[in-house]
């Protein structure tokens, strides 16, 4: 199987040095294409000084812009798995075989990787937890697919799933509303437990008022999708 590792990358030169050596370390012989964020710093000098395949965007495109950019470069060159893994040095590679294996046994589509099943490593700040939480709880609502890491952006995913999200991928925040996508049109998604670290360089986009847009806005984006879905 061709793998490809896509590292979505806003402003993490102080980061993205560390990720794709951690990348290598984990002995992973899979591509790795960074999609840099249109960065104000040196993250698209410092990823391709690593020898690896950069595209950097003309505009902020933000998370999702970023990752569909990935998907598009996925499926356009052929490849059976697309890994998307933060560039912000939160997700451990050693995982990343974990999220393979589901895909080639052909028992998933999408394999999340959950911080929450066994309760190691980073767990996120209080607020945070509780979004989550909630959010767990409406996707389970509304389409009976329990995930208890619906933010998780470290993600494994089949060429079918590429295909569909290489032209449908949410924009602004993601990762739970691309879970009620994926249901709606009957994919198959396991989640395994991984653990997480917290950042240790540069500032995360979310900051604590943005976690209460993020929280309101996710819900709607979640609700209307779950309802556009149901029209066809």
């Amino acid at each position: 199987m061709r793998v490809l590792i896509i590292i979505p990358a806003f402003n993490e030169e102080g980061n993205i040095k560390s990720v794709i050596k951690s990348i290598r370390e984990a002995s992973l012989d899979f591509d790795i294409i960074v999609i840099n964020d249109c960065s104000t710093d040196d993250t698209e000098t410092v990823a391709k000084s690593l020898n690896v395949d950069v595209i950097s965007l003309p505009l902020n495109l933000g998370i999702g812009g970023a990752v569909q950019t990935g998907f598009q470069y996925a499926y356009n060159n052929n490849y059976d798995i697309a890994i998307q893994i933060d560039g912000d040095g939160q997700h451990n590679p050693k995982y990343i075989k974990e999220l393979i294996g589901p895909l080639s046994k052909g028992d998933a589509d999408v394999v999340n990787g959950s911080r929450f099943i066994d309760k190691k490593g980073f767990q996120s700040k209080f607020f945070r937890r509780l979004g989550i939480r909630f959010f767990q709880l409406l996707i389970n609502i509304l389409v009976r697919c329990n995930i208890t890491d619906s933010t998780s952006g470290f993600r494994a995913y089949n060429a079918k799933a590429i295909e569909l999200l290489k032209d449908r991928y949410p924009i602004d925040f993601p990762e739970p509303e691309a879970i009620i996508i994926l249901k709606k049109r009957k994919f198959r998604i396991i989640e395994v437990p991984v653990e997480m670290e917290n950042r240790t360089a540069g500032i995360s986009s979310i900051s604590t008022f943005k976690s209460i847009y993020y929280m309101v806005k996710v819900t709607i984006s979640i609700i209307v999708e779950f309802l556009r879905s149901n029209n066809g």
